[in-house]
Order: structure tokens, then sequence, then C-alpha cells
């Protein structure tokens, strides 16, 4: 577990996921606003579920509030072959610095584990964010109807040894 204190004062800890969070999670992808209008239909019926979280390396971003932990994001890591597959922020934390600080923390579990390159099938309105974090642009992933009916770009991270 990692911890780290934001300008506003709030602490935000990464912890391993635990089933106990899979709704929440789930809430928190089918509520994205990258994921309205047309891309409505890419998260309608996910679920991200015990059994996905028991199966890969799933860590959330939780911030106190006078209700307890809240879900800032999260990630999952698959370790083979090694993708991001999900990385998610919140709308009301966007802008904060969670999305590095998630990507930071990716980096550091995968270099853990031996791995020193990371593939990320990126939504269309997080291509940006995906630069910005240092990810490079490999190629794009193409539409592959009727689950995702767009190309996506695809990108590398490439982790050095550290």
């Amino acid at each position: 577990m990692s911890s780290r204190t934001f300008p506003t004062g709030q602490p935000i800890t990464i912890r391993r996921a635990v089933a106990r969070d899979a709704k929440r999670l789930t809430r928190l992808v089918r509520g994205s606003g990258a994921y309205q209008g047309k891309y409505a239909s890419a998260v309608a019926g996910y679920r991200v579920g015990p059994d996905y979280i028991e199966a890969h390396r799933v860590f959330v971003a939780v911030g106190a509030d006078e209700h307890g932990d809240r879900v800032l994001g999260f990630y999952s890591l698959v370790l083979a072959p090694p993708e991001l597959d999900l990385l998610f922020v919140a709308d009301a934390a966007q802008g904060r610095g969670i999305g590095r600080l998630l990507v930071a923390h990716m980096q550091s579990e995968a270099r853990a584990a031996g791995i020193d390159r990371i593939k990320v099938v990126s939504h269309l309105p997080a291509e940006h964010f995906y630069h910005r974090v240092g990810a490079v642009r490999t190629g794009t992933a193409f539409a592959s109807p009727p689950a995702v009916p767009w190309d996506r770009p695809a990108f590398e991270f490439r982790l050095p040894p550290g």
C-alpha cells in the first residue's frame, strides 16, 4: 500500500482491490463521463466482478471523506501477456494527478514482476493522457463490432529497470 497527500490536503492511498470493491469499481466504469454518447455501449453491461479482482492485479486509489473511503480511481494489470487492462479515474477526481499516480504504481508493480513492456489499448478520449504519462504509440487496435465499433490507439509503456 502506498500513500500520498494531494494539494487539497486529502490523503490518497493506493491499495490492492478486494471483492467488496467490485460494485464500486463497476459503478465507476459505467458512470465514466468518457463513455457517454456514442461510447456508452462499450460499458453499458460491463462488470468488474470479484472473480476479475481475484484473477488480476487490481489496485484502487482511495481518499477519505465524510463517508469513509471513497474510490477515486483504479487500474488492472494483467501479467500474461502484460497489459494495462483497465484504468479509470472518477470524473470528480480528474485533473488532480490520480491517473498519473496510478500509472506510476502500475509501473512499479510491473517492474517488481519482471515486466519491461506493458501494452495498452486506449479509449479515444484517453489518448492524450497516455502520451502525457510516457506511453509510446505503437499502432491501432481495429474495431471489433458490435462490442467496440471504432478503432482505438494502441500504446506501450517501456519500463527501464529500476
